[in-house]
């Protein structure tokens, strides 16, 4: 259950203090958020909203992070155009719009993207100014319990005097030690959003939904696309069932997959392109291919480097990341940690919730919540992957007594329509109370269709609430309905 919070009615005025740059002041702080991204520049509003005097530190001279520099945002303006060119090329004509000569015209596409970008890192701008965030250009480090120094781009630095410390500094790609990127042959997520040429072969080292996005919007464009998976399956994470239902789709659409193996080197050769070399993950019968580009996606790791955690005391364990308790506080109480840097999954919607929560607690000790139960997971492919709750095996694994309601597209009067029927939507259930434990879709707006599942569990709703919830016909929703349906009895359509 969601808590209203009551506002803080008087902010403490700034007065007499110099200001070095736009909105960033040298006057005792409440709160300074290091990072502006999602989780980062969310908490800062937010804390200023709450009464709080904030000041939010990033580094890049961008706000919005990885997410929506050279992540989440780009990567979806480049899905979208890629899916409306595959559209137009395969499947105008069955609608009867015949369009001859389609073309891909790659520089306007990467241009319209960054146009996307550049509008949205302007508006976070812009509602820092509205709710009087501080805002400093630089890279912070922590020097204290309660003191952040940054380094700013005209090389002088600056010391803020704070009572509290959010630590938001995010994510950045994980690279193994056999591969070096070079952002033209080897490339990471940064340089599969840049490419200034369709490859006609890439391999994807990494079946996972970063790995999953962009090499499906390379195959749309015309590339040869393999990807490589350590493990018998892709889409980590998801329902074993949902993510072979995944992976046979995205066969049909032409992607090759190659599992149970590991790329063990990638050279880059003075032609052009990478000789690649491939075994199974225990070893043994390598094969070697030769592709134009190599997309290593095989994680991210907290972005912790040059903080000040160690020299401050801050604990972090091997892998970097920040440990932290139920209201996001280090072992030094004044600094907290959100979003990628902490534990959990490396989601930009779960770090502006966990960045809420942080500056509720700090504004009124004692609340701020995070359901962590409740945060979906997204693949923006076409078509899309979605889940939220619990899955099968989990459920098998814990020994809950269950029921599943599925529901596939083909039965979906719209989605019939639209002629965009694959995948199904899967409800489950508790077998005895009837409360929802898991939703897992697969199918068209996927990523809009969780929502409702996600207020569901947030809610602790049964099945038979969605199935009793009128949705509008004709509408994908309704395969949602159906599903739930499916879960404490039996749907109609099918």
């Amino acid at each position: 259950m969601l808590r209203v919070l009551p506002s803080i009615a008087h902010r403490r005025p700034v007065l007499g203090f110099p200001v070095r740059r736009y909105f960033a002041t040298e006057a005792e702080q409440d709160l300074v958020v290091i990072g502006g991204g999602p989780g980062g520049y969310v908490a800062a509003i937010k804390a200023a909203q709450l009464g709080l005097k904030t000041t939010c530190v990033e580094f890049r001279g961008k706000l919005g992070g990885t997410c929506l520099n050279v992540g989440c945002i780009p990567s979806k303006a480049l899905l979208n155009a890629s899916h409306k060119y595959e559209e137009a090329k395969h499947s105008f004509a069955s609608m009867g719009i015949l369009v001859d000569n389609v073309q891909l015209d790659l520089p306007t596409m990467m241009k319209t993207k960054e146009s996307r970008v550049t509008g949205l890192t302007s508006g976070i701008e812009g509602l820092f100014k509205k709710n009087k965030v501080a805002y400093s250009k630089g890279k912070g480090t922590i020097v204290g319990p309660n003191e952040v120094q940054v380094a700013l781009a005209d090389g002088t630095t600056q010391n803020i005097k704070t009572k509290n410390i959010i630590i938001a500094t995010g994510s950045d790609v994980a690279v193994p030690p056999s591969l070096k990127v070079d952002e033209k042959v080897i490339i990471s997520s940064t340089g599969a959003l840049s490419l200034t040429a369709v490859p006609k072969k890439m391999i994807v080292v990494g079946g996972g939904v970063i790995g999953l996005e962009l090499g499906s919007v390379w195959k749309r464009l015309g590339a040869e696309v393999t990807v490589v998976e350590f493990t018998n399956r892709i889409a980590a994470g998801a329902d074993t069932e949902l993510a072979k239902e995944f992976q046979k789709v995205l066969t049909k659409q032409g992607v090759k997959f190659i599992l149970n193996s590991k790329v063990t080197s990638a050279e880059v050769q003075a032609g052009g392109g990478a000789k690649v070399k491939i075994e199974d993950a225990k070893g043994g019968n390598e094969q070697v291919l030769d592709v134009d580009v190599v997309l290593v996606s095989v994680g991210r790791r907290p972005y912790t480097d040059g903080l000040g955690l160690k020299e401050v005391g801050v604990k972090t364990n091997e892998k970097g990341v920040v440990l932290v308790d139920s209201k996001f506080k280090t072992n030094i109480p004044s600094i907290r940690a959100i979003g990628d840097c902490v534990p959990g999954p490396m989601l930009a919607h779960k770090a502006e919730e966990e960045g809420i929560a942080a500056v509720e607690d700090i504004a009124h000790p004692g609340s701020g919540h995070v359901n962590y139960n409740a945060i979906p997971s997204v693949i923006y492919t076409w078509p899309e992957v979605a889940w939220v709750g619990q899955t099968e095996e989990e459920l098998k694994q814990a020994g809950v007594n269950y029921a599943v309601g599925k529901f596939p597209f083909k039965a979906n009067s719209r989605a019939r329509t639209n002629g965009d029927d694959d995948g199904f939507v899967k409800v489950i259930s508790d077998k005895e109370t009837d409360k929802i434990l898991g939703a897992h879709i697969i199918g068209p707006n996927a990523g809009d269709l969780i929502s409702e599942l996600v207020l569901g569990i947030e809610y602790g709703a049964s099945s038979e609430d969605i199935a009793r919830t009128c949705h509008a016909h004709p509408t994908l929703s309704e395969a949602v309905k159906e599903a739930a349906m499916n879960a404490h009895g039996k749907c109609i359509h099918f």
